[in-house]
């Protein structure tokens, strides 16, 4: 796709499907399985001879692909694919690329059940994972092996708020034939990692695309020939292992992307005036956002304008202890709720440590600088800015002084 002119609204504006009598919205197909007029056609799909039929929901589904198309046109690829959920797409990414077994290198800072995944499950299946500072792109070009297929990211690391590169990963990726995967789930329409090389973008669906907490989904964009691969009748993970996405949750987020990017913008809007605060305040604030954030020209130098730089914040309370201190008090200010997860209207709070990065050894959490007082925040947009920032400021010099 040429990205010259790419604009993440414009995108979504241009894909429109229309219900069975004309409505504005498409109906939703929950057939599990397919007529075929002619039995002969059903033959030629078995074996691959005939596309564009619907055989059975484990294989595609009319919902689901039209989710799909959206979504591919907001990422700028050539097809998408919704799962069950962001597990299952990167789970289905990493297999489907290496069938045989074989080496990844995977980001240091990365979410725990990504670690958990890769440092527990893939060896059972012959693939080696080696974590590293993906920041570091000498040490990631110096650490490629023979057996190396895959680069494995986070636009904006889970919990560390780090930023990636990705042309230069890109750039590394394609000089080695490898491919580069891109978890792109804190930053949706924020960052459209295909611009900047990335092979396959995964997404966990539950957060910013649903936006409402309410639902358990994923998704995996790329090319239409890796997509077709995934359910592929043969040899495809996703039609062989089934976490396929419900034709129910399909048509939800298909609705809920049009206003995915006002919902972003209100988030980064919100985050930003809150980030800004807690600095004059002298909060140990990390926000991407800030001018002094580490990564905050790169993120810059990435990001589709008018949208920000996101919702997600963190700051260091020094203990796990005193981060959970802090989240108490700011849930009975009703500045947010203490629950994993984001992306959700309303601000929600964790420690990582202790919580979405538990899976990570202590010892390793150390040598990614995690510090066991990190205190996430996904920051909603309900409710007046100023008056949150006053909440926070008020537990936060309450709980830490």
């Amino acid at each position: 796709m040429n990205f010259k002119n790419y604009d993440p609204i414009q995108a979504l504006r241009d894909v429109q499907h229309f219900g069975e009598e004309g409505g504005v919205v498409p109906v939703v197909d929950v057939a599990a399985t397919s007529t075929f007029l002619e039995p002969e056609d059903m033959v030629k799909t078995f074996h691959g001879e005939k596309q564009g039929c619907y055989l059975y929901s484990r294989h595609s589904n009319p919902s689901v692909n039209m989710f799909g198309q959206k979504l591919a046109a907001l990422e700028g690829t050539e097809a998408a694919l919704g799962v069950a959920s962001g597990m299952a797409a990167i789970s289905a990414a990493i297999h489907q690329h290496l069938p045989e077994g074989g080496h990844v290198l995977c980001s240091r800072t990365v979410y725990g059940g990504t670690y958990a995944l890769f440092k527990n499950l893939m060896p059972r299946s012959g693939i080696e994972v080696q974590f590293i500072d993906m920041n570091d792109l000498a040490a990631v070009e110096k650490a490629i092996t023979p057996e190396t297929r895959v680069l494995y990211t986070e636009t904006m690391s889970n919990p560390l708020l780090t930023v990636s590169d990705l042309g230069g990963l890109s750039r590394i990726a394609k000089k080695h034939g490898l491919k580069l995967v891109v978890d792109n789930t804190f930053t949706p329409v924020l960052v459209t990692p295909a611009r900047f090389g990335a092979d396959v973008v995964v997404y966990s669906c539950t957060k910013y695309l649903s936006g409402a907490s309410d639902l358990i989904a994923g998704a995996i964009a790329g090319s239409a020939e890796f997509i077709a691969s995934l359910i592929d009748i043969n040899t495809g993970v996703v039609m062989l292992t089934g976490p396929v996405m419900d034709p129910r949750v399909a048509h939800e987020l298909y609705l809920r992307l049009d206003h995915l990017p006002i919902r972003m913008a209100a988030h980064s809007r919100s985050a930003q005036l809150l980030a800004g605060k807690m600095k004059a305040a002298g909060v140990n604030v990390i926000y991407p956002g800030l001018e002094g954030h580490g990564y905050h020209k790169l993120l810059a130098g990435q990001l589709n304008p008018g949208y920000g730089a996101g919702g997600m914040i963190a700051v260091d309370c020094g203990t796990s202890l005193m981060a959970m201190k802090l989240a108490h008090a700011l849930q009975d200010e009703k500045f947010g709720l203490y629950a994993v997860s984001l992306g959700f209207s309303r601000t929600l709070m964790s420690c990582p440590s202790v919580s979405t990065s538990s899976e990570i050894p202590e010892k390793e959490q150390a040598e990614m600088k995690l510090s066991p007082g990190l205190l996430r925040l996904s920051i909603g947009f309900v409710g007046n800015d100023e008056v949150m920032a006053e909440r926070f400021l008020k537990c936060y010099r309450a709980v830490m002084k």
